[in-house]
Parts: structure tokens; sequence; C-alpha cells
């Protein structure tokens, strides 16, 4: 005879898993990677072509393109088109600054 224990065990269980499948995370804003860099970004950002907006630009704001530390150099990431959660949200654009004990990307983010 199973104990009702485990059959609450196994339908919780069963409910968390369902609920974690069912929230996919939102991809990174940019690769994922160990920081803080030894050296600042070198050479200074590309000059990139913009594409298009998609359709209704007001809803999008272009982050332009920025080197990522990967742990032994420096990749150019692109720019992209990101969608703004409501009107007038203002787009701070990501930078490297300098801290604790090497150079820090803080990431682009809504205010």
């Amino acid at each position: 005879m199973i104990r009702r224990s485990f059959l609450k065990g196994l339908a919780l269980a069963s409910l968390t898993a369902t609920a974690a499948c069912a929230q996919p995370m939102p991809p990174p804003p940019y690769p994922p990677g160990p920081r803080p860099a030894p050296y600042p970004p070198i050479p200074e950002l590309r000059s990139e072509v913009r594409p298009p907006p998609p359709p209704y630009p007001e809803r999008f704001v272009w982050q332009p393109g920025h080197w990522h530390w990967d742990g032994r150099e420096y990749a150019w990431v692109g720019g992209r088109w990101i969608p703004r959660p409501e009107r007038g949200a203002e787009w701070i654009h990501g930078r490297w600054v300098w801290g604790n004990g090497g150079w820090t990307w803080l990431p682009g983010h809504w205010r």
C-alpha cells in the first residue's frame, strides 16, 4: 500500500515541475561570462548599420552593440531592437565601469 505522504509529495513535485515549465525564462541581455575584466574594452565601439525597426517602432528602442568579456578576450555583441515594457519607460544603455578590481559590464535596463 502506498502511503499518503508519498502521494502528496509526488503530486507536489509534479505541480512544481509543471509550473517551472509553464514560465520560460527570458534570454539574458548579453552572453554570460566571467566578470570583471582585467582591462577595458579595446578597441572602441564598432560602427553598426542599424536594421529597420520592427512594426510599431514606438514599441521598441535600439540597444547598440557592445564588447563582452568572455574570460580571455573581448567579443563583439551586435546591437538589437529591445521591446519597450510600457509607454514612457526610459532605456539606460549598458556600459563598462571600473570597480571590484576590474572592469564590469552593467547591462542596459529600463527605468
